[in-house]
C-alpha cells in the first residue's frame, strides 16, 4: 500500500487538488484517499464515478469501439473532475480521480502528472 499512498500524495501536489482517490471499479470502494472536504465527500465520489466509467465501458462495447479510455473529464462550474482508468496489469480494474479547484489549476499539466502517476503506480 505504501506505493498507493505516494501516488495519492503526487496527485494531491498537483495545484489545485481538493481531492485524490484510487478506486476500484468493480465494487465502486475507495482503495484510498486524500483531501475532500465537507462539500465534496470522496466516498460518495468513488461510488458515483464508478458507475461513470461503467457507463462509458458499455457505451464502447455497444458502439464496437476497439479502444482504450484515457481519461474522462467532468467541467463543472468551479471545478474539473478527471477520471483515469489504470492500464497497468496491477492496476485492472481500478481509476484514479483526480478534483480540482478550476481557478487554481492548470487542466492540461494536472492531465500530463496523473498520467505520469499511472505509469509508476502498483497496487
Amino acid at each position: 500500500m505504501g506505493n498507493m499512498d505516494i501516488s495519492l500524495k503526487e496527485m494531491m501536489a498537483i495545484d489545485g487538488a481538493i481531492g485524490a482517490v484510487i478506486v476500484d471499479y468493480g465494487s465502486g470502494m475507495a482503495l484510498g484517499a486524500l483531501g475532500g472536504s465537507k462539500d465534496l465527500d470522496l466516498q460518495v465520489a468513488a461510488a458515483g464515478n464508478t458507475e461513470v466509467v461503467k457507463a462509458k465501458m458499455r457505451t464502447m462495447d455497444s458502439l464496437g469501439l476497439k479502444d482504450g479510455i484515457e481519461d474522462i473529464l467532468i467541467t463543472l462550474g468551479t471545478q474539473y473532475h478527471v477520471i483515469r482508468p489504470l492500464t497497468g496489469r496491477s492496476g485492472k480494474g481500478l481509476f484514479m480521480y483526480l478534483a480540482l479547484d478550476r481557478n487554481r489549476s492548470n487542466l492540461a499539466l494536472a492531465r500530463h502528472t496523473l498520467r505520469s502517476i499511472e505509469e509508476k503506480i502498483e497496487v
